[in-house]
């Protein structure tokens, strides 16, 4: 069971069960050209809220060692009830999702897929990646909002009642959303899209690349609780192939 954090801004009601630390583990399955990149990794994510109405959200991986790997074979879809009626049916909204996005391809060049370096094929645990980002509730900033920059709102800040949240719900009965995710390797990503009970879509608006960035065009990503546990699965269209499988996990609350 869940409880809501003391001090919790209405408009994170709707995210609210994201909050927590989640611990777990994902395959990376990612075709480039004819050959693919497979590997199983560890993964750690948080949410957590500060007062203001958005959700602090950082994850951190790592590559498992090839011996751990290669014991693990059920963690991104497990046959569960959850969040669309079963881990196959949550599976399969989300590959009918991602195929509706039409995504168009980048304009680069196809790059070839890369020869694993021999840190990869290591037995022992390798950091990965990281991510850090925000995550809100998709409305117009008003008067008694923040901002710009460290400018104090002026007057009383908006949607501070369930009532008011409640006329944020968009036409499908969910909340759109917005989510912005920061790589340190030159990418920063705008994500919209919505949360709808505990399943959340979402698809980049715009992603903004730095000159010495690797390729990246555009990226969806779905999240579901499933079982009490966090399942996710993240498309990306990336070294100039068009939208396709990337990478997807299961992760239970830590904290």
């Amino acid at each position: 069971m869940f409880d809501l954090p003391v001090g919790l801004p209405s408009e994170l009601v709707p995210l609210s069960w994201l909050i927590g630390v989640w611990e777990g583990s994902g395959v990376l399955e990612y075709k480039i050209g004819e050959e693919s990149v497979s590997r199983t990794f560890g993964h750690r994510i948080s949410f957590s809220h500060d007062g203001l109405p958005h959700l602090n959200y950082s994850s951190y991986t790592w590559l498992e060692p090839l011996a751990a790997a290669a014991s693990k074979s059920d963690t991104a879809v497990p046959e569960s009830e959850g969040a669309s009626g079963s881990g196959a049916a949550f599976e399969a909204d989300a590959a009918s999702a991602l195929a509706e996005q039409n995504v168009p391809s980048e304009t680069d060049v196809a790059t070839p897929a890369p020869t694993l370096p021999p840190e990869m094929l290591s037995d022992e645990k390798l950091p990965l990646v990281t991510e850090t980002g925000y995550w809100r509730l998709s409305r117009h900033q008003s008067d008694g909002d923040p901002g710009p920059g460290m400018l104090p709102g002026m007057g009383e800040r908006p949607f501070t009642s369930a009532a008011a949240v409640e006329t944020l719900r968009n036409r499908d009965g969910g909340f759109d959303i917005e989510v912005t995710l920061v790589h340190p390797g030159g990418v920063a990503e705008l994500y919209l899209g919505q949360v709808k009970g505990p399943r959340i879509d979402l698809a980049t608006d715009a992603v903004l690349r730095t000159a010495g960035s690797k390729p990246y065009a555009a990226a969806t990503r779905l999240y579901g609780l499933v079982d009490n546990d966090l399942l996710w699965a993240w498309d990306i269209a990336a070294l100039g192939q068009d939208l396709r499988t990337h990478a997807s996990g299961r992760l239970a609350r830590v904290s």
